[in-house]
């Protein structure tokens, strides 16, 4: 099984604020601008839409009005649903090659991070980050691979057969041949046992254990569990150079790298304590519980 975690949502160059935490611990990721067919308003999160979030945060009221890119699409309550949907994830170019050449697949697990801070209530209706809050890189959702739809350029001749996936950036626009979309699993399983939770989804709220980035640090210098030591086992992609890690007690420390999106973990050769460490985050063991 292959761990992946992955980077997606607002960054410095394509939306350019860090998405939300909120007063009560719940967070979302805020997809990046796009073409695609959904604009920020149509997209719900709770009693309102990413377009007037994304709009208080940013200061740019077009955010109301303009198309996002919502992938990976986890949260069933975002958007009306056909019978049949799953979460699912697109990739191309570059970043879908080097998945394909670490053999990701059917069962193979994504970890979505991103960037985010806390927020407060601006006193108008909307939304400012909080004074002194850090800028941290968290998780925010997960999805298991059940299915993988190798779509290539001509993703409408796949759309008509997969109506359920009609929205979905990559079954629409224009895609190189790489262009891939990994559907969730219907139940997460973990080595033949079925964890009791769906097999995509998102953290409604934040929790330290989502937290990837060191206290205190930038957000690309991160604290993980002493196991993801290069020396120790397995050896997270494009993280291979030793300099970039250092032991810490039981953790360990390690700059990540400043571009990529998919950093890849063979779990083959972990053991089951590492296995389920991860795991834990997903099933809501470290204080927090799960939705679809």
């Amino acid at each position: 099984m292959k761990l992946i975690l992955s980077r997606k949502g607002f960054d410095s160059s394509a939306g350019g604020v860090p998405s939300p935490i909120f007063p009560d611990g719940s967070m979302v990721s805020l997809p990046i601008p796009s073409r695609d067919p959904v604009t920020y308003s149509q997209i719900r999160w709770k009693n309102t839409n990413l377009g007037e979030i994304a709009a208080a945060l940013t200061g740019r009221p077009l955010f109301r009005r303009i198309p996002a890119h919502l992938d990976p699409d986890l949260a069933l309550d975002a958007r009306p649903r056909l019978s049949g949907w799953r979460p699912a994830f697109g990739q191309t170019g570059a970043a879908q090659t080097h998945l394909a050449n670490q053999g990701v697949g059917a069962g193979d697990l994504f970890l979505f991070f991103g960037w985010f801070r806390e927020v407060e209530e601006d006193g108008a209706g909307g939304w400012r980050y909080r004074r002194g809050a850090p800028d941290i890189h968290a998780l925010f959702g997960w999805l298991q691979v059940g299915e993988v739809l190798r779509l290539g350029p001509d993703s409408a001749v796949l759309r008509d057969s997969r109506p359920e996936f009609a929205e979905h950036p990559h079954f629409n626009g224009r895609w190189d041949a790489s262009n891939t979309v990994y559907v969730a699993s219907e139940r997460l399983v973990i080595d033949g046992q079925d964890m009791g939770t769906p097999g995509g989804g998102t953290f409604p709220r934040f929790h330290p254990g989502l937290q990837l980035t060191k206290p205190g640090e930038n957000r690309g210098t991160w604290s993980l569990p002493g196991w993801f030591l290069p020396a120790n086992g397995p050896v997270l992609s494009y993280h291979a150079d030793p300099a970039r890690w250092e032991l810490d007690g039981e953790r360990c420390t390690v700059k990540t790298v400043g571009r990529g999106q998919e950093f890849v973990l063979n779990l083959h050769s972990a053991g089951d304590a590492e296995k389920r460490a991860m795991w834990d985050i997903i099933l809501g063991k470290t204080g927090f519980s799960t939705r679809r």
